[in-house]
């Protein structure tokens, strides 16, 4: 796809139609009341979001004391960063698509399909413990010998 289109309808397109919902909802309960549920809306996402970030600080913290690469926590993180940029941008279009990405489950089930379809992620990895042909990468296997400075 061009990248002029994506760059189109991600700072034009989707805008007009968060403005166009605001206008509808407005219209419906007033501009006091829609002000204040976007308002509303930021904060408790904003919440949500570093609530959800600590957690995910911790996890990362936890598998680098096991020495494990924290890389889907890493990635993670990355999406709570977006999903905070999208609560805090005023409309209710990004808002839900924010809310549903601070379900854990849905985020990390969204994270492993973009990383198996991309290409990123392969099916079964040699690393990985269960695999048949893992080598136990703890033991060093050779010969030595002790040389004394005297």
């Amino acid at each position: 796809m061009n990248p002029l289109l994506i760059f189109l309808l991600l700072f034009v397109g989707i805008p007009l139609i968060e403005l166009y919902f605001l206008i509808q909802v407005g219209s419906e309960i007033g501009a006091i009341p829609t002000i204040a549920l976007t308002i509303f809306t930021a904060l408790l996402g904003g919440m949500m979001v570093k609530v959800q970030g600590f957690s995910t600080a911790l996890r990362v913290r936890d598998a680098l004391e096991r020495k494990e690469m924290p890389a889907l926590e890493i990635l993670e993180g990355a999406v709570l960063l977006m999903t905070g940029i999208m609560l805090l941008l005023p409309g209710f279009i990004t808002d839900l698509i924010g809310f549903l990405l601070l379900a854990p489950p849905l985020r990390r089930w969204l994270l492993l399909y973009f990383l198996k379809h991309s290409g990123i992620l392969q099916r079964q990895s040699p690393l990985r413990p269960d695999h048949p042909n893992h080598a136990d990468t703890d033991v060093i296997e050779g010969e030595y010998r002790r040389l004394n400075d005297d």
